[in-house]
């Protein structure tokens, strides 16, 4: 497990808002700058919808929200900016570790490879290795772990909801009959 830097962690979350009081943490003005561009793309956009004809016109409400958001982040941006940076953080450490960025990396390899490998294969390598990589307990923990949970969650959306979920390589109608099969023979 990872310990705990005493010099700027007391062991709790300092996800409350603002983090420290009076201080900037490492990366919030970026962020913060990156917010303020991405409300007013999604201002801009909403804009183009019809314009801003009418109370009653479809953009208006696209429109409101995201000047709602354009606005609060202006402000905060506003209260950002002049707060003087924490030295004892960094990015790398304290913000976004290797952990954050080794599932962020697992989540877009998932995203592509669940078209062409389907829901069961590609659900089982993305648990697997998040859970080996997050809990750092034995490659057959977390492969029981996964397995288990990966069949309950698929049983229950799959089977009990009739979800559907891409079926890539594993030949999920024939599974999905022996448990129609199952049941229904058991009625």
């Amino acid at each position: 497990m990872t310990t705990i830097d005493n010099e700027h962690h007391d062991g709790h979350s300092d996800a409350a808002p603002g983090g420290y009081e009076g201080r900037r943490r490492p990366g919030e003005l970026v962020f913060t700058l990156l917010l303020a561009a991405f409300s007013g793309v999604l201002l801009w956009e909403a804009y183009g919808i019809s314009g801003f004809e009418a109370l009653s016109s479809p953009g208006v409400i696209p429109m409101a929200t995201s000047a709602i958001m354009l606005i609060t982040v202006l402000i905060v941006l506003v209260r950002t900016l002049p707060l003087p940076r924490v030295t004892t953080e960094t990015i790398a450490k304290d913000i976004f570790p290797p952990a954050v960025m080794i599932v962020t990396l697992l989540l877009v390899l998932y995203s592509i490879a669940l078209e062409p490998l389907g829901f069961l294969p590609t659900s089982a390598i993305f648990m697997i290795a998040a859970v080996k990589i997050l809990s750092r307990r034995s490659l057959l923990w977390a492969v029981t772990g996964s397995l288990v949970t990966l069949f309950i969650v698929w049983f229950v959306f799959r089977i009990i909801f009739s979800v559907l979920m891409p079926a890539g390589i594993v030949p999920e109608a024939e599974m999905i009959q022996f448990f129609r099969n199952l049941f229904h023979g058991a009625a």
